[in-house]
């Protein structure tokens, strides 16, 4: 299926009408395995959930369910089938042997909706504990791997390995999600600007102790694990092949995590640093970093004179609510209290023409120029104003015109690098040409796990590929007006 059919498969949950009713059929086909249900036996379904008021009336009638059930295949939840049944009339045999069963994509989007509906708006807590059990997971597949080895490969100790490798995996999973969900919960709060005095003291409680333990736990069994799996990564190849294949399952099957090399390398990928690319670990300890950072500035608005900043939520939605309640003379009172001249209380001289008199409505009298004090804080006491952005075409047009060059200096450097593919090790290139390869090769030796390795790295934009592979004692020497860049045990190669 199509990338874009796949996104039709959630089709149902935001449709314009009968939303409740797609949701309470796709429920019923996910509620069991190998649901085939006919129209019939989902009318009946839906007829209990019609007279509970989960569903609205009338949408258990034969006819209305027949198209429900059309628009669900039209998207690809459902799959239609036939089988012969026994009927007592044309409609019942028309209604009974068209039968539905539920598509596997779609059982997964209806369970992370089922999910995500049962999850609390609260922070969810980190599996710390699943850190020692991956720790020693790893350092048991490892004794588990040379047993197989050592004993010729026997059915019983390939199941014992495919048994600790689907438990690693598992256990890093249910780990890398409550971390990421923890901390999204973390930057939801931590950057609202509106925190309460209590609510900030909450906060300073989860981020002293609660995520302390957490990044403490992290980084106390990292190198354990980083350690451990270094030394499987030398004996992956011969990791994989005693997994196994797919058992006749064909080719185009969904295999369990930890059968590939790509699995492996995510793996590695959330605990240890590689060139370019920061591990998880890194994120989570300067993630932690700029919560503790953007807690500290609440605290400090909150406790400075001021009050918090940079607006004020909960006045502004209770004097909405006011003007949403109130009459229209009501509204223009608050209007005047809340955003006018502060007439009744004017303590300056008189202007020297008072251009407005008792007749000139405030909306059209003179507009007096408010401070970012007043505006965002409620705070008259002078503190400077925020400078005007101010429009210059001339710089405008200078940045434009060097992007310009940038571009087509790097379409040149690309173009002649492209030139000289076929003959790289004799052709003097420009030191532009040279940056430029040098900075697909920095990203071409980041994919690589060890320098046995092969990696490639392409311009993003005009398709010049460079590939890197491991070839011992060769030398690739690389001459521009620059300097010459020399590879040793190594292999370079330039394509299109």
């Amino acid at each position: 299926m199509e990338p874009a059919g796949r996104l039709k498969l959630y089709a149902y949950l935001d449709a314009r009408d009968y939303q409740r009713t797609y949701l309470a059929i796709m429920r019923l086909f996910t509620s069991t395995l190998l649901a085939d249900l006919s129209a019939g036996e989902v009318a009946g379904a839906l007829a209990g959930a019609e007279r509970l008021g989960a569903v609205d009336a009338g949408e258990s009638r034969i006819e209305n369910v027949i198209n429900r059930l059309k628009q669900l295949v039209e998207w690809g939840n459902l799959v239609q089938g036939r089988r012969e049944v026994v009927a007592a009339s044309i409609a019942e045999f028309q209604h009974g042997s068209v039968r539905y069963q539920v598509s596997k994509l779609a059982v997964r989007v209806q369970r992370d909706v089922d999910q995500l509906l049962r999850v609390p708006e609260g922070a969810r807590e980190v599996s710390r504990e699943l850190l020692p059990a991956i720790e020693r997971g790893l350092g048991e597949l490892g004794g588990a791997l040379s047993e197989a080895l050592v004993t010729g490969e026997s059915r019983r100790s390939r199941e014992v390995l495919a048994e600790r490798v689907t438990t690693v995996f598992l256990q890093h999973a249910e780990l890398a999600a409550t971390v990421r969900d923890f901390y999204a919960y973390l930057g939801q709060v931590v950057t609202r600007h509106h925190l309460a005095p209590e609510e900030i003291s909450g906060f300073r409680n989860l981020l002293v102790e609660y995520i302390q333990m957490v990044v403490e736990d992290v980084l106390r069994h990292t190198p354990a694990i980083a350690d451990a799996l270094a030394g499987l990564a030398k004996a992956r190849g011969e990791l994989l092949r005693l997994l196994g294949g797919t058992d006749g399952l064909g080719g185009d099957v969904e295999r369990a995590r930890g059968r590939s090399a790509a699995d492996w390398q995510e793996l590695a990928g959330w605990f240890v640093d590689r060139p370019g690319y920061p591990s998880q670990v890194t994120a989570l300890r300067e993630a932690t970093a700029r919560a503790i950072g953007s807690l500290l500035a609440s605290v400090k608005r909150a406790t400075s004179g001021g009050g918090l900043l940079p607006g004020r939520r909960a006045e502004l939605l209770k004097l909405a609510s006011w003007f949403d309640s109130g009459t229209r003379e009501q509204g223009h009172e608050l209007y005047a209290a809340a955003f006018g001249l502060y007439s009744a209380r004017h303590v300056l001289p008189a202007p020297e023409h008072d251009s407005d008199n008792e007749r000139t409505p405030w909306r059209d009298g003179p507009v007096r120029d408010v401070t970012v004090s007043v505006r965002s804080r409620g705070d008259r006491g002078a503190r400077g104003r925020t400078s005007r952005i101010m429009d210059d075409p001339i710089t405008e047009q200078s940045l434009l015109a060097q992007a310009r060059e940038a571009d087509e200096q790097r379409a040149a450097s690309v173009a002649e690098l492209a030139a000289a593919a076929p003959r790289l090790g004799s052709t003097t290139l420009s030191g532009d040409a040279l940056g430029v390869l040098c900075e697909l090769l920095t990203l071409a030796m980041a994919q690589r796990e060890s320098a046995a390795d092969s990696g490639s790295a392409a311009d993003p934009v005009r398709g010049l590929r460079v590939t890197v592979d491991h070839a011992l004692g060769e030398t690739t020497k690389i001459t521009s007006k620059a300097g010459t860049l020399t590879l040793h045990d190594a292999r370079l190669a330039l394509s299109e």
